[in-house]
């Protein structure tokens, strides 16, 4: 008798969290592409990457060195 075999899908919801990072990602760089001749006018040495990286440093890693500082 043959043995049946069961494949494993991987279910769709696992698809929309990338495409809405994608989507964010497109945002942050949008937002930071529109915002550099200003952040440019204020801090003349700024290159377009340290500034498109503030856009996407982690939220939290903020937060705990504001406390560090704090304290």
């Amino acid at each position: 008798m043959k043995s049946k075999m069961h494949y494993h899908v991987q279910p769709r919801e696992t698809v929309p969290p990338r495409n809405e990072q994608v989507q964010m990602d497109i945002q942050n760089f949008l937002r930071a592409l529109d915002s550099y001749p200003a952040r440019v006018a204020k801090e003349p040495r700024i290159s377009f990457q340290q500034h498109l990286s503030s856009f996407f440093a982690p939220a939290h890693d903020d937060q705990r060195s504001n406390r560090l500082r704090h304290r």
